[in-house]
């Protein structure tokens, strides 16, 4: 059976760019989950990878021939705090692989072992956030949103000791089209090293942005497909109620997939400046704030390329400002068309951003749940009873209220009823990894029982799909159950 064969395109960028990172191999390493149908993807052998060799793979006791780890430098703006050299602090991007489509993916270990960008901490992972990234992202993928993968659990058979005490260890594959993050340019640009931005940039073009390679003026294409990427994704967030929870620029890719898990979360009971994360103490970045957030880390990104961008300084922030002024009608753009589906307006009629911000207005005012309520919402449309979703609020006055209004915009729109309720069906999940069932995974993960883990993933492997013998995890948190904040696994 063949090992997975590497070819290692970052690894060839100059020492500058990375540092040696062989992982620590875990004492008695035990596979929780391999997702298959992502290594068929990535033609890879699957009887493989449940032998011996996968399993030392993945828990960083012996690599392949081909793989060349290494800790990838990069520094970053934490909740707009200078960091000037971040990098792999717990994590080894052990190769790249070329999928059955002709695309480079990289595969990286995370919590793996120090390395030489390791700020104090041991760079082990324990069982819980390893969980819950490999639940969120996996769900994210169902659910449409460009993420990165996760390929395999395993637990390392050692305590690694945390906070609250010994937790079990852990390490997680990781899948994604690029590690390459604003905070990478930050880094090359901080050390005043232009020929290294200009080669980070040259390969992203190469590796991400082929299209972009012939253009006369490619780095500002560059800089403008990463700016419209990152705005579909962060509307693609919000439209799910999706808080990333800690958009350092060091947590922001350039390729426009959603990275690193930590205390992110979907929100239960709607609020415009909801945040879970517990040590967002201001709330940087709470639901709301996310698209300004961006706006913002795009900012840094472009000025570490302005030299590429113009050879007149003024002329080139002029472009960058200009650049960066399209995120938001591209933004707003891309959240009306989501919301609109979800309510069940087809074509962009007079009075929809009226009723989107209207909708906003009573989910909070009514404490309603968010995927709850356009779940009964796609209900009422296709001629259910109301009742569900009226008892949502707090308040049901304020339901009707809104739902007369909604039912006039139906009426003036005069959209066809089949098409109108299939779309709301394509874009109102049934299942969202709410974080209470999260958490219980976790614990019983902890327990050494993974089943509830199992259950959660592959039930929302299929999130727009009625699966009435898990209906039950459809149930929004009991006021025990409620989690108010999440953490970063460090």
């Amino acid at each position: 059976m063949p090992a997975p064969r590497f070819d290692n395109s970052y690894a060839r960028l100059p020492d500058g760019f990375h540092a040696p990172a062989p992982p620590t191999p875990s004492p008695s390493p035990e596979i929780i989950r391999l997702n298959e149908p992502l290594a068929a993807t990535l033609g890879l052998d699957v009887d493989w990878l449940r032998m011996k060799a996968g399993v030392d793979l993945f828990s960083g006791c012996k690599m392949p021939e081909s793989a060349e780890p290494i800790a990838m430098a990069y520094a970053g703006h934490q909740f707009g705090g200078w960091s000037p050299r971040l990098g792999d602090g717990r994590a080894s991007l052990i190769g790249e692989l070329v999928g059955i489509d002709g695309h480079r993916y990289d595969l990286q270990l995370k919590g793996s072992g120090r390395t030489r960008f390791s700020r104090g901490g041991d760079g082990k992972a324990v069982l819980g956030p390893v969980m819950r990234e490999y639940i969120v992202s996996e769900a994210m993928t169902a659910l449409g949103v460009p993420s990165t993968r996760a390929l395999a659990a395993v637990t390392t058979g050692e305590a690694v000791l945390r906070r609250h005490g010994l937790e079990p260890g852990a390490v997680l594959t990781r899948i994604a089209h690029s590690h390459v993050r604003v905070g990478t340019f930050q880094y090359l640009a901080a050390r005043g090293d232009d020929a290294a931005v200009q080669t980070l940039a040259d390969y992203v073009i190469e590796r991400h942005f082929p299209n972009v390679a012939e253009q006369e003026h490619r780095y500002r294409v560059l800089v403008e497909s990463i700016i419209q990427r990152q705005a579909d994704l962060i509307a693609h967030w919000m439209a799910l109620g999706f808080i990333h929870g800690v958009m350092n620029t060091d947590n922001m890719q350039v390729v426009g997939e959603t990275i690193d898990y930590g205390p992110c979360a979907f929100m239960d009971i709607f609020h415009p400046q909801k945040t879970f994360s517990s040590i967002d103490h201001h709330g940087r970045y709470a639901w709301r704030n996310q698209p300004t957030i961006a706006m913002w880390n795009l900012s840094r990104l472009a000025e570490t390329l302005l030299a590429l961008l113009g050879k007149d300084e003024t002329d080139a922030i002029a472009w960058a400002e200009s650049a960066i002024g399209a995120f938001g009608p591209r933004f707003n753009s891309q959240l009306s068309d989501r919301f609109r589906a979800k309510l069940g307006l087809l074509d962009d009629q007079p009075g929809h951003s009226e009723l989107i911000e209207a909708t906003f207005v009573a989910l909070t005012e009514g404490q309603a749940d968010m995927t709850l309520f356009f779940r009964h919402l796609t209900q009422v449309a296709a001629g259910e009873q109301e009742t569900e979703l009226r008892d949502l609020f707090a308040d049901r006055r304020i339901a009707d209220t809104w739902l007369a209004r909604w039912r006039r915009q139906l009426e003036a729109d005069q959209s066809d009823l089949e098409e109108r309720v299939a779309k709301m069906r394509q874009h109102n999940p049934v299942f969202i990894p709410r974080n209470h069932r999260i958490e219980e995974a976790i614990a019983a993960g902890n327990r050494g029982d993974y089943a509830p883990f199992h259950r959660l993933v592959d039930v929302l492997a299929k999130p727009f799909d009625e699966q009435p013998d898990d209906a039950d995890l459809e149930r929004p948190p009991e006021p025990h159950e409620v989690v108010e904040q999440t953490f970063c696994g460090t």
